[in-house]
């Protein structure tokens, strides 16, 4: 994984972690089918998965020097496989129909403000419309009696947020150690870490060279 020079944790790849007692191999099953998980539709039409795409580009923007989190891919795979969080909103759909019921709206929105489709807008164009969502400000008949700002926060929000911190990539950027199974965490007082988690920068001042080289260490 490429080292970001301004990197909170230089030189952690939470990955390195792959063949040592940190996990165990169910552990590294989960993981491995996490990592398979491709940034293409299987449940979205591809003009709902342009909507979500852009979507996922301003609610988590990504940065440059590393390989890219497949959150929309991430998103469609928990919709793909019928997996929900084992309970909703009673005043939203089923997850799978708000979520089809809230990118329509949202490019019924961006077409009646706009003239285009939501994935066509300006960026600036995008986040106006996504703040109106979450503040309930929308009301295009596409969103079918939805309240738009539960479907903001209760689906869009949390579903993308989950998607970007549940890849391995996003445990590096973070220095999330990843699933505790089987060593698990022993150090668990306020600004403590155990010797097998990553190392931030600030720890030791200007020897980032030194904090490189002991994440690299981390197993």
């Amino acid at each position: 994984m490429p080292d970001a020079a301004d990197s909170r944790y230089p030189g952690y790849d939470v990955l390195a972690k792959w063949d040592t007692p940190s996990w165990n191999e169910p552990t590294r099953r989960v993981i491995a089918r996490r990592l398979a998980i491709r940034d293409e539709p299987q449940f979205f039409s591809w003009g709902e998965w342009a909507t979500l795409q852009a979507i996922c580009a301003r609610i988590v923007p990504q940065p440059a020097g590393r390989p890219a989190i497949p959150v929309a891919g991430l998103v469609d795979h928990k919709l793909q496989s019928g997996h929900g969080d084992g309970y909703r909103d009673a005043r939203l759909p089923d997850l799978r129909e708000a979520w089809r019921c809230g990118l329509k709206a949202l490019d019924a929105e961006a077409a009646r403000a706009h003239g285009r489709s939501f994935c066509r807008l300006e960026p600036e164009q995008q986040d106006a419309l996504l703040r109106q969502a979450e503040a309930g400000k929308l009301s295009h008949p596409a969103w079918s009696g939805m309240p738009p700002h539960l479907f903001f926060k209760a689906c869009l929000l949390r579903d993308i947020v989950q998607a970007y911190y549940a890849h391995p990539t996003a445990w590096s950027e973070i220095g999330f150690g990843g699933p505790a199974s089987p060593r698990g965490y022993v150090r668990m007082g306020f600004d403590r870490r155990d010797p097998w988690e990553a190392a931030e920068a600030r720890e030791e001042g200007a020897a980032a060279a030194l904090v490189r080289r002991r994440n690299r260490r981390v197993g």
